[in-house]
């Protein structure tokens, strides 16, 4: 009883999430905010998760409609109702044809859903000449095409004669709806439930939106929420990834099952158009967490009789090419923690340089400060004793910036930040220059004026070099204003003015979050998210050609599966791509070896076993230590949605493959 108390609690969360987004226009709905007694502003992370979910629900409800529209009586059975205003808006959008909606949820939240319908006359017009049963029997409220029942799906014989007194046509067609819904009861329950649908209704489809992959990082982090709330997630545990619920289905006599992560959602199901319509609709910056939270959910449609031989989540016209499928995995990697704990290298969105073997400088990211989460205002040094990294200072020197870049210049021990923001509609004014005194222990922090067209964030920029003379090297990025940059930028190092410089071939596509580092001169850009909302698979070589610079693209073999948010080392002439974000179901980024003269890709899992702790690797920054078999992975971790915020503990050091 307690248990479903606190499954019901996460319906109040939902249901306020859901007016806040739809107040900000990311979908339409006039009537859920009439089910809430107050109203709050939720972040822009939990905005667009809901707004996908929104969008899969709704095409999926559009696409019954559509594929039913000339049968004379047609039914939604919402399983779990919730506070979901789903008639009011079926209702509003004149909806054509007989339709009956469904509601079914435990007695206590539809009791409570009735008496909000009966105070509110807008929704008592819309429901129209209505009568209010006994609670006894199940049937809370009864309209000409509406019905709101209050009974435990668990108990799937009760739900069975509840229907049935009020009126169920077994055989027309129906669209059962089932979000975040089923995860919440027994497995052998919910099956059981799955079950008996396929087997009352002939003409039918179950849609099903709820969680997976619950033992990556990410996947952790979002079980313990869920079990804090004494919510536990059963079916997550019971059906891990999307082949088990395809085949859960299909075993239950459902005779065609689509299943797909809201990633692939989003890019084949949501056109191009509407994308950018919600990235004006408020600031936003929180890629990582956004993939990493619909990576974690998927929408399930299941179809049995006439409705199987239909298509369902069909792709939009423009949309992009399907998903990467899993990588082969070359072998696996182990990670050792050091003996020390420093809590203030629990960050993301910072950037770490080695200023000398015994020297780590990090700066700004996300963490903890004060008792809370916020941007950083410190600096901070990690220093090397005697056997280990087993020191650190902290400077309060910071101006708040993430995303920023860091690059180590080769003038006399000079650090240069260029760059990062302040938050997602403010850069960063200004360029910084730091200098480690590493006999004071001091650090000297500079201000620069920079140009206006470095204000980003989320680019890259390192040292390379062009007939005896050093430039830095700007590359992508993104702005307010603008998704993803294309642009190249050439800076003199002592003055940072912008320095002309012509380069022939292809640039990389616009992009930010992708990773850049030195080799032979000039650099390597990898991976990054593209404008299209996409992860990059490309390896693009910046090289010294006479006077001036040359692009050219490395063929991968097989080909790298898309990621950003990763770092990068170049490693005797290997380029080595650690962690980062990717578009594939059930797995996450280890660390990938290309060899930069053939192209041959391997593909390596990171074993963080030895951890007590879920390693999370976007948002960190990693260096190659001196004896160059090892890398000191920093920071690390992100918002997880409504999960709560995770930041690696600790920095580890992982083992690297043979590299010669």
């Amino acid at each position: 009883m307690k248990n479903n108390l606190c499954v019901q609690a996460t319906n109040d969360f939902s249901t306020l999430s859901k007016v806040s987004t739809a107040s900000l226009d990311y979908f339409p709905d006039k009537f859920q905010k009439y089910f809430v007694s107050r109203t709050c502003r939720r972040a822009p992370l939990i905005h667009r998760g809901y707004y996908v979910r929104s969008q899969a629900v709704n095409l999926c409800i559009k696409e019954f409609l559509e594929d039913t529209q000339q049968c004379h009586h047609r039914q939604v059975l919402s399983l779990g109702c919730g506070f979901d205003a789903l008639y009011f808006r079926l209702c509003a959008e004149h909806t054509p044809g007989e339709l009956c909606v469904w509601e079914v949820d435990f007695p206590a939240v539809v009791q409570r859903k009735h008496l909000l319908i009966e105070e509110t006359e807008v929704l008592r017009n819309l429901l129209g000449s209505h009568e209010a049963s006994s609670y006894s029997d199940g049937l809370v409220l009864s309209a000409t095409n509406y019905r709101l029942l209050g009974v435990d799906l668990c108990d799937v014989s009760t739900l069975e004669s509840t229907l049935e007194k009020a009126g169920i046509m077994w055989d027309c067609p129906t669209l059962v709806l089932a979000e975040v819904v089923l995860c919440y009861m027994d497995p052998a329950r919910s099956t059981a439930l799955i079950e008996w649908v396929a087997k009352r209704f002939a003409r039918s489809r179950f849609v099903l939106y709820e969680q997976i992959t619950p033992n990556d990082p990410f996947g952790q982090v979002m079980m313990n929420h869920f079990l804090s709330l004494n919510s536990p997630l059963h079916s997550v545990t019971a059906f891990p990834s999307l082949q088990d619920q395809r085949e859960r289905f299909l075993q239950q006599g459902w005779e065609q099952c689509r299943i797909i992560d809201m990633n692939e959602f989003t890019v084949t199901c949501i056109s191009v158009a509407e994308r950018i319509r919600v990235e004006s609709l408020e600031p936003f910056d929180e890629f990582e967490e956004l993939h990493l939270k619909c990576s974690h959910y998927f929408i399930l449609v299941a179809s049995r009789g006439s409705l199987a031989v239909k298509p369902v989540l069909r792709s939009v016209s423009d949309a992009d090419v399907p998903i990467n499928p899993t990588p082969a995995v070359s072998g696996s990697l182990f990670v050792h923690s050091l003996l020390q704990t420093f809590n203030s290298v629990r960050r993301f969105g910072h950037r770490s340089c080695l200023t000398s073997s015994h020297h780590i400088i990090t700066t700004g990211g996300f963490g903890e400060g004060d008792g809370k989460h916020k941007r950083l205002t410190d600096i901070h040094v990690l220093l090397y004793g005697k056997d280990t990294w087993d020191r650190e200072q902290t400077f309060n020197q910071w101006d708040g910036r993430l995303h920023h870049s860091f690059t180590p210049l080769s003038n006399g021990g000079e650090l240069l930040v260029l760059g990062g923001r302040l938050s997602p509609s403010h850069p960063a004014v200004g360029a910084l220059v730091l200098k480690y005194d590493e006999e004071e222990q001091v650090i000297k922090v500079t201000h620069k004026e920079v140009q206006l067209e470095i204000f980003r964030w989320r680019h890259t920029a390192i040292e390379v070099f062009l007939c005896g003379q050093v430039y830095v090297f700007i590359f992508g990025g993104r702005t307010g204003s603008c998704m993803a940059m294309q642009d190249t930028l050439f800076l003199d190092p002592d003055s940072l003015n912008s320095i002309k410089i012509s380069v022939l071939g292809n640039s990389p596509s616009c992009r930010h979050s992708h990773s850049c580092c030195g080799w032979n001169g000039g650099a390597v850009i990898s991976g990054g998210l593209l404008s299209s909302g996409r992860p990059s698979g490309s390896v693009t070589l910046l090289k010294p050609y006479s006077s001036q610079f040359q692009w050219e693209k490395l063929k991968t073999t097989p080909p790298l599966t898309p990621r950003y948010s990763h770092t990068s080392h170049v490693v005797n002439g290997k380029l080595v791509l650690v962690g980062g974000i990717w578009f594939v179901s059930n797995s996450v980024p280890g660390l990938a070896v290309i060899d930069l003269k053939t192209g041959h890709c391997a593909e390596y899992q990171i074993n963080a076993s030895v951890l007590e702790w879920p390693l999370m690797l976007h948002g960190h920054s990693s260096l190659l230590l001196p004896y160059r078999n090892h890398l000191l992975l920093l920071g690390g971790g992100g918002t997880c949605f409504s999960f709560g915020t995770h930041l690696n503990v600790q920095p580890v050091l992982l083992d690297l493959p043979p590299l010669q």
